[in-house]
């Protein structure tokens, strides 16, 4: 009786994990083809100049001196109609010398407060400002590449699109450790992830170092949201759009600076989530949301909650299962595990060690990815998540030239 209650928790417990972090890809995919060759989207270009809508890149910024100046170049560099865009930056309780390199720059507009209340209230600011049909928002220090507006507006030319998500890119060099080269290889995945769910129905949340939204759509949120680009780009899902993406709209950083770091912005991202499911139940309604609640659930709420929550059952429950007999195949799986959390342990050994390939280290950034949901569920629970940023501590690859 016992062997199989155990049987059956394991196998309903892998089936979980493989469809989370495995299956779930595969299926996205198919679909999406499906629905290309069912009910095919017009391939959207560039409008020419003349027709392209005017366009505000908003920037949240807080003590960014040493990316500053980098960050003004690039934008100056975007290949946008210099009249159609505004460049808006909001420096919120800086500092340093961020609120005067912004004053200085020609064609930027800062709106400075000495008081510093989060990045919520910052965009909550510098919305009020914001006169023109298009919104896109950017962190200070990822680096967009020239064409990244022209991309993210082509979207729009669909009545059905509220928003789009631009790709984020991790800049690596041959000289990043292991924990660099993984969070790169994370990302690709990701951005993957995010093309077949842009082409089944809509992205699930963006990254916010590029995104836009149609003004008229900005709904203001809570200003103690961690995640304000996941719940703001989802709730205009929620209303019935979709959240498109622009891969060839792309915003480029270093790697984190240390595992420590990664660690850290992963707990706090993780924390987010969980205040964020509560603040989009409404998602979990298949009858309102159909496909969307599917990739909702699919692509993010089982990775921040069940998935990882199995992990260490699985492993414990399959020890169990060889030692009562439980047959070649949870051997085999059991071997396999085994070696899955050995190569982790090697990568812990060995990450600040200049990388050798990257997919050996992927065993080892899943652990601590998971690990830091974990942590950033305590995290929740305790309350304990500030609204006030600062900024992530990059690799300094991520300090020379754009993107």
């Amino acid at each position: 009786m016992l062997l199989s209650v155990l049987s059956v928790l394991f196998w309903s417990g892998l089936a979980v994990v493989f469809y989370t972090y495995v299956g779930y890809a595969p299926l996205v995919w198919a679909l999406s083809r499906l629905r290309r060759w069912w009910r095919p989207r017009p391939d959207r270009t560039v409008p020419p100049d003349d027709d392209l809508p005017a366009v505000t890149l908003l920037v949240a910024a807080y003590n960014e001196a040493d990316v500053i100046d980098e960050k003004l170049a690039n934008t100056q560099a975007l290949n946008y109609p210099r009249e159609k865009l505004n460049v808006l930056f909001v420096t919120d309780g800086s500092t340093d010398v961020t609120p005067d390199r912004l004053r200085a720059a020609p064609g930027v507009q800062c709106l400075h407060r000495d008081e510093r209340a989060g990045k919520m209230a910052a965009l909550h600011r510098g919305m009020e400002h914001v006169e023109t049909p298009i919104v896109v928002f950017s962190d200070a220090n990822a680096m967009l590449n020239a064409d990244a507006l022209r991309n993210l507006v082509r979207h729009y030319q669909d009545a059905s699109v509220g928003a789009v998500a631009g790709e984020k890119r991790v800049r690596a060099t041959g000289a990043d450790d292991a924990s660099g080269a993984s969070e790169g290889l994370y990302w690709r995945y990701e951005s993957a992830l995010r093309r077949w769910d842009d082409a089944l129905h809509s992205v699930v949340g963006a990254a916010g170092e590029l995104f836009s939204v149609r003004t008229a759509l900005f709904e203001p949120i809570p200003e103690d949201t961690i995640l304000d680009d996941f719940v703001l780009t989802l709730r205009v899902a929620a209303r019935g759009y979709r959240v498109a993406y622009a891969p060839k709209a792309y915003a480029t950083e270093g790697p984190s600076a240390s595992l420590a770091d990664e660690m850290q912005r992963k707990v706090r991202i993780v924390a987010g989530g969980f205040q964020a499911l509560g603040r989009l139940r409404e998602l979990f309604n298949p009858v309102w949301h159909g496909t969307l609640t599917f990739q909702f659930v699919s692509h993010r709420v089982l990775r921040w909650t069940l998935a990882p929550a199995l992990l260490p059952v699985l492993l414990i429950v399959n020890g169990l299962l060889v030692g009562m007999g439980g047959g070649t195949a949870a051997t085999l799986l059991l071997a396999g595990q085994g070696t899955f959390y050995g190569l982790a342990a090697h990568g812990a050994l060995t990450h600040d060690a200049p990388r050798g390939p990257t997919a050996l280290y992927a065993p080892f950034y899943f652990c601590v990815m998971n690990v830091a949901v974990y942590r950033g569920f305590l995290r929740y629970l305790r309350d304990r998540q500030s609204v006030a940023w600062k900024p992530a501590k990059r690799a300094a690859a991520n300090l020379h030239g754009s993107a």
